[in-house]
């Protein structure tokens, strides 16, 4: 890939942190998509016998998962973590928690729920202190999924559960389509391909990683319901790539007469490639000796 195409996607952490703590008091009601996706991580869990005494929330946005995973484990702590202060206090209200806490003091307090401002990529948590790590759709917004998911690997307990869902390069494959007609600047985010997050997770040093694929479709009466939809869960466009400053309304029209090429039975879809990615962090112990281990993708049963 051309180092300079690869820069263009690099995502401007400052620029997205910014939307996302804008977006705190709006996400809840049309995060639609990442509720279902959040109920299908949930009943994964059905499936696995784990009881960690410390769950991270890596990317926790409201707090939603944060508030079900401490129902569903009454003994465990949960630390909530993610890199919008807007978003932390809201989980605040949506959850209760012990307040803004930073490094290992979330460990040590006694409460049983604690908030962490802090990026995924450098999580400030101790090595191996972690029973179950999970991150519902926030690791797209990593510039290093390898730096994530070795964070991930690092602050994990041996025996230890990863399980994270993340968008596949299909997602909003209508928008990108539509404005990368009229512009020759990134639009939408780079998504990486469930192949790669799998070599990923076992260059982390993850034990044959099971990761599976679903696809959603969200229908819109107009483009402009789309942008807002987007705006409203703080998904800008934070690609150092992107178009600076604002688009005229020439742009607007081009943009709604080029998704219209997608309107089926009257509505315009966004379709949304969700990956669901869990794995183990296995005992410490040697590597194979040819240095291999297993990735395993699982058809979905429709």
């Amino acid at each position: 890939m051309d180092a300079k195409v690869a820069d263009s996607y690099h995502i401007d952490k400052v620029r997205a942190r910014k939307s996302f703590g804008r977006a705190a008091e709006t996400y809840d009601a049309a995060a639609i998509l990442q509720k279902q996706v959040r109920e299908e991580m949930l009943s994964r869990l059905d499936l696995v016998k784990i009881s960690p005494q410390v769950i991270l929330d890596a990317g926790c946005g409201t707090g939603a998962a944060s508030g079900a995973l401490l129902k569903r484990f009454k003994k465990s702590q949960v630390v909530s973590l993610d890199f919008a202060h807007p978003m932390l206090q809201k989980t605040r209200k949506n959850v209760g928690s012990a307040g803004l806490v930073s490094q290992l003091k979330a460990l040590v307090s006694g409460a049983q729920h604690h908030l962490v401002c802090a990026d995924i990529e450098a999580i400030p948590l101790a090595s191996a202190s972690i029973g179950l790590v999970w991150s519902n759709l926030a690791i797209q917004w990593c510039n290093d999924l390898d730096q994530a998911l070795q964070e991930f690997h690092r602050v994990l307990q041996p025996e230890g559960l990863l399980m994270f869902s993340t968008f596949g390069p299909d997602t909003l494959r209508e928008l990108r389509i539509a404005t990368n007609q009229q512009t020759g600047h990134t639009s939408i985010s780079r998504f990486i391909d469930m192949h790669d997050i799998g070599d990923a997770m076992v260059r982390a040093g993850f034990s044959a990683p099971v990761l599976d694929v679903e696809r959603f479709t969200l229908t819109y009466d107009d483009v402009k319901s789309v942008m807002r939809d987007l705006k409203s869960i703080g998904a800008h466009n934070a690609t150092d790539g992107r178009a600076r400053g604002l688009h005229g309304r020439g742009f607007l029209q081009h943009l709604e007469t080029c998704y219209e090429q997608f309107r089926e039975n009257g509505k315009l879809p966004a379709t949304f490639e969700v990956v669901y990615g869990h794995a183990w962090r296995a005992k410490d112990k040697p590597k194979f000796d040819d240095g291999v281990s297993p990735v395993t993708f699982k058809p979905r049963n429709k």
